[in-house]
């Protein structure tokens, strides 16, 4: 799935000429909280965020003791005082695996979406990504995810599918998981119904076992052994 396909195309942009005012009604008005900096030709050149706006306004703003004088004195604070220049952008043909990873290691909240130009096409955010991968692991619909513990070798995965589509039971998604143990991975199943419990059944007599999918991570965690305390 490609960034074009899950990214918002109707972006809404903020010149750098703008007051801070001006870039904090938008958000407001949009009910977003990221806005790409634009030039007259649409190419972006920074972006603010409503962390930028937030941290540029003292603390009395806040607290409604703000005069109207220290307002119209912030109100000479332009977009391009606060932006952050040179955010990282995206192209609309990456992935949305690659536009996790990019979110994920630039520790921002949204990515612009930018052509060759380095015209503004679309924004994608977190909750853009959210979407995208219900849509893909197919969690929108009723169902339960199973969790379940193999042995790391060929034919596994084609052993748990056969044992579940024979009951007549629909995949919503089937994900791997490397596992703790180096020769055992973990495999999630979304199965689109609720009565999983011959199948479950089914899994261990074939010699399979079954996780909580809601513990199986944290029983990995270690478990410090408490400290005792020192002596005098």
């Amino acid at each position: 799935m490609f960034v074009s396909r899950s990214m918002t195309r109707r972006v809404i942009t903020v010149g750098q000429e703008a007051s801070i005012f001006e870039a904090q009604e938008l958000m407001a008005k949009n009910n977003i909280r990221h806005l790409p900096v634009v030039d007259q030709d649409n190419r972006l050149i920074g972006i603010v965020t409503d962390r930028d706006i937030r941290s540029a306004l003292p603390y009395s703003y806040f607290k409604k003791s703000f005069s109207e004088i220290e307002k119209a004195k912030l109100s000479k604070l332009k977009v391009q005082d606060i932006m952050s220049k040179e955010p990282v952008s995206i192209s609309p043909t990456y992935t949305i695996p690659d536009a996790l990873l990019i979110i994920q290691n630039s520790k921002v909240g949204a990515l612009p979406v930018i052509d060759e130009d380095r015209k503004v096409t679309g924004i994608i955010s977190v909750r853009d990504l959210l979407r995208a991968f219900i849509n893909v692991l197919g969690i929108g619909e009723p169902g339960t995810l199973l969790c379940i513990l193999v042995e790391e070798k060929v034919g596994q995965l084609k052993k748990i599918v056969d044992a579940i589509t024979e009951e007549n039971i629909s995949f919503g998604s089937v994900l791997v998981a490397r596992y703790w143990d180096e020769n055992k991975r973990a495999v999630f199943p979304y199965l689109l119904t609720q009565n999983v419990a011959h199948v479950k059944k089914k899994l261990e007599k074939m010699g399979f076992t079954l996780l909580d999918p809601m513990k199986w991570y944290l029983d990995q965690l270690p478990k410090h052994e408490p400290t005792e305390a020192p002596t005098k």
